[in-house]
C-alpha cells in the first residue's frame, strides 16, 4: 500500500516520506483523507490515542506577535475552535514581549522570578551566542509532563536561549526544559533573516557606527594626504572599523538558524519554507505519538516580521502581505485541527490557541505601511508594558465532551495558567514552588464562576508598571505607576526607537498613579478621579498593600554577545549548511 510505511507506525522510508513532501503541504486537502485512511487501515490500530491512556494530550498553538483584533477578520478556523470550545475575552499575557510573557507561560511564573527580564534597551534574548536564557533551574510544563510519562516536542519558535558557559552546554535548550523532541528556530524571526527587509538587531547601532566611519574616513584621508607617514595608522584603523562591522554583516547567518533537537541543520535559514517545513514536522508529531499521550508545542514563526512569501497565500488577502500570512496561520491551524480529528484523537485532547502578545504597532514602512498586527479597541502594543493591547490575546480550548461549546469566560485568565492547569489534567501531584498561575479547568467546566487572580502584575522590563485588581463584583480596575512616552508626539506608539522603552526619559511617572475601569473602559482612555470614583482611593490602597506582598527576584543579564558561545553548523565564523529536506 502506498502508505504503508509512513511516520504512524514510526517506520521511516526515504520514498514514501520525500513522496508526502513532495505534495508541498499546500495541497493537503487532496491527500489528507486517504493518508488518513491508509494509516488507519495499515497501522494496526495505532492511532486508537484515546484507548491507549487516561491522560489527555495537549496540542498548544501559539502565534507570535498577534494583535487581538486580528483574530475577528481573517480566521475561520480559530472560529471554528471557539464555537466548539471556550473563549476567554480577558486572556492576558504575562509581558508585552517574546523573552519574557514565553518564559511565563512554560513555567507559570513571572519572567521576573527567573531572571528572564531585562533592565535597559534590550529586553529580550538577542544573540544566540548569548548567555542568558531560561535558567536549568527552572521547571516547565513540558518537564512535569515528561516525568509522568508524556512525549513532548517542540515545533517553531525558542527564543529563550541555548548556550550558558560554551558551545554545546545546551543549558538553556528545549531539550534540557522536558522537550524531548525540538525542531525550529533556537532564536527567532527578525528582518535581518531576510535580504532587503531592513535590520532589527542593533540597527540604531549600525547606523551610529556608519556617521563615525565617514566622520572617521574623511578625517583620515586628510590626515594621510598631509603627513604619508601616518599611512600605517590609517589601515589599522580601516581595519578595526571592519572588526565592528562583521558582526552586522553575518549576524543572519549567526543567529537565523534551523536545529533539530541539538543539531543545527541549517545556517542561515531558509524564510520562504520556513511555515512549510514547521507545520510538516507538527504534523508528523502527531501521528508519531497518537497512540501514546502527548504534547505538542507548536510556536508559530508568523506573524513576526518578516512577513512570509508563501506562495499558495500570496495575494490571496485584500490587506497585503499581513492579510496573506494571516489566512496562512488560520489554515495551518485548520489543518493541524482536522488531523487531531480525523486521526481520533478529538475527544481526549485538549487543544489551545492564543499568542505570545499583542500587535507590533511601530512595524512599519513607507512601501508596504503597517507590517505589525492590529489590536482592536485596546490602547497599546507589543513593547509598552501594562496598555491592554500588548497584553490582551486570544485564548481559546477545546476539549469536545469535556469543555461545552461556545461557552465565553469573561474572567481575567493568565498564559501562565497553562501550566497549572496541564498539571492537574496529567494528574500530577508532585510539590512546586510558588506559581502565579492557577488552574482553568473550574472555569472552563463552569465549576466557577470567578477566576482566581484577584490581583495580576503588568511588568516593562523588570519595572512594576502597573496592577489590575479585580474585587467582588464585576469591576476590574487598573492602576498605571508610569506609562511610556509615545514618539513622535500625537503618536500612538513608540516610533522613533520602534518599540517602548521602560526607563528614563521614555517613561511618563504618575502621582498620583493613573486608575482605569477596564469593564467599563477597556480602551484605557477615561481615566477616574476622587470625583468619578468613590471607590478612587481604596483602590490604591488595595493595589499598594498588593505590590507589597508581591514577592520578586531579580537575576544578573546575561544577553551580551559572547562568540564561544555561538552555535554554528561548520567552522565559527564561517557558518553555513541546508536541510536535507529529501530525507524528511
Amino acid at each position: 500500500m502506498k502508505y504503508a510505511n509512513c511516520p504512524c507506525c514510526k517506520v521511516k522510508t526515504k520514498d514514501c516520506n520525500q513522496e508526502i513532501f513532495q505534495h508541498r503541504l499546500f495541497n493537503l486537502s487532496a491527500w489528507l483523507a486517504p493518508l488518513l485512511l491508509s494509516l488507519l487501515l495499515t497501522a494496526g490500530g495505532c492511532v486508537a490515542g484515546e484507548e491507549a491512556s487516561n491522560k489527555p494530550n495537549f496540542v498548544l498553538m501559539m502565534v507570535d506577535d498577534l494583535g487581538i483584533g486580528d483574530v475577528g477578520c481573517y480566521a475561520p478556523s480559530s472560529y471554528r475552535l471557539a464555537s466548539e470550545g471556550v473563549k476567554l475575552t480577558q486572556h492576558i499575557a504575562a509581558a508585552p514581549l517574546c523573552t519574557p510573557s514565553r518564559s511565563a507561560f512554560i513555567t507559570g511564573r513571572y519572567a521576573l522570578r527567573s531572571g528572564s527580564s531585562r533592565t535597559g534597551r534590550v529586553q529580550v534574548v538577542l544573540f544566540l551566542a548569548g548567555s542568558g536564557g531560561l535558567p536549568p533551574s527552572e521547571t516547565t510544563f513540558a518537564k512535569r509532563l515528561q516525568q509522568q510519562g508524556y512525549t513532548t516536542g517542540l515545533v517553531g519558535k525558542w527564543h529563550l536561549g541555548v548556550n550558558c558557559e560554551y558551545r554545546g552546554d545546551h543549558c538553556h535548550h528545549p531539550n534540557q526544559h522536558g522537550f524531548s523532541y525540538f525542531y525550529g528556530l533556537p532564536f527567532t524571526l527578525f528582518n535581518d533573516c531576510v535580504p532587503g527587509e531592513g535590520r532589527d538587531v542593533l540597527a540604531d547601532l549600525q547606523e551610529t557606527l556608519e556617521q563615525l566611519t565617514m566622520v572617521l574616513g574623511v578625517g583620515l584621508v586628510t590626515l594621510v594626504s598631509v603627513l604619508w607617514l601616518l599611512v600605517p595608522l590609517f589601515f589599522l584603523c580601516i581595519l578595526a572599523t571592519a572588526v565592528w562591522y562583521v558582526p552586522f554583516i553575518l549576524l543572519p547567518t549567526w543567529n537565523c538558524i534551523i536545529m533539530r533537537n541539538q543539531e543545527v541543520i541549517e545556517q542561515p535559514m531558509t524564510v520562504e519554507t520556513l511555515p512549510q517545513r514547521l507545520f510538516f514536522d507538527s504534523f508528523l508529531l502527531l501521528f508519531r505519538n497518537a497512540d501514546h499521550p502527548f504534547l505538542l508545542f507548536f510556536s508559530l514563526a508568523h506573524i513576526h516580521t518578516p512577513m512570509f512569501k508563501t506562495p499558495a497565500f500570496a495575494g490571496k488577502s485584500r490587506h497585503g502581505r499581513y492579510g496573506d500570512n494571516l489566512e496562512e496561520v488560520d489554515w495551518i491551524i485548520g489543518k493541524i485541527t482536522e488531523t487531531v480529528d480525523s486521526l481520533g484523537l478529538a475527544s481526549n485532547t485538549l487543544m489551545y490557541f492564543a499568542s505570545d502578545h499583542g500587535g507590533h504597532l511601530e512595524d512599519s514602512d513607507l512601501q508596504t505601511g503597517q507590517k505589525g498586527g492590529w489590536n482592536g479597541i485596546y490602547k497599546g502594543g507589543k513593547a509598552m508594558g501594562g496598555w491592554e493591547g500588548g497584553i490582551r490575546v486570544p485564548g481559546i480550548f477545546r476539549w469536545p465532551g469535556r469543555l461545552a461549546a461556545g461557552k465565553v469566560v469573561d474572567e481575567p485568565t493568565s498564559l501562565m495558567d497553562l501550566y497549572p492547569t496541564l498539571k492537574y489534567l496529567a494528574k500530577d501531584t508532585q510539590p512546586d514552588r510558588q506559581l502565579d498561575g492557577y488552574n482553568l479547568m473550574p472555569l472552563l467546566e463552569g465549576k466557577a464562576a470567578r477566576s482566581e487572580h484577584e490581583f495580576m502584575f503588568h511588568y516593562c522590563g523588570i519595572y512594576l508598571n502597573a496592577v489590575r485588581w479585580h474585587p467582588p463584583g464585576d469591576s476590574i480596575f487598573k492602576v498605571h505607576f508610569f506609562t511610556p512616552n509615545f514618539s513622535p508626539p500625537g503618536a500612538v506608539g513608540c516610533y522613533d526607537t520602534k518599540v517602548c522603552l521602560c526607563h528614563g526619559e521614555h517613561v511618563t511617572h504618575h502621582t498620583p498613579p493613573l486608575v482605569y475601569d477596564l469593564f467599563h473602559d477597556p480602551s484605557e482612555s477615561r481615566p477616574l478621579t476622587p470625583d468619578t470614583e468613590p471607590r478612587f482611593a481604596e483602590i490604591l490602597e488595595q493595589t499598594a498593600k498588593a505590590v507589597e506582598r508581591h514577592k520578586s527576584t531579580l537575576t544578573n543579564e546575561q544577553i551580551l554577545w559572547r562568540p564561544w558561545l555561538q552555535p554554528c553548523c561548520g567552522t565559527f565564523p564561517f557558518c553555513g549548511c541546508k536541510e536535507d529536506t529529501a530525507q524528511l
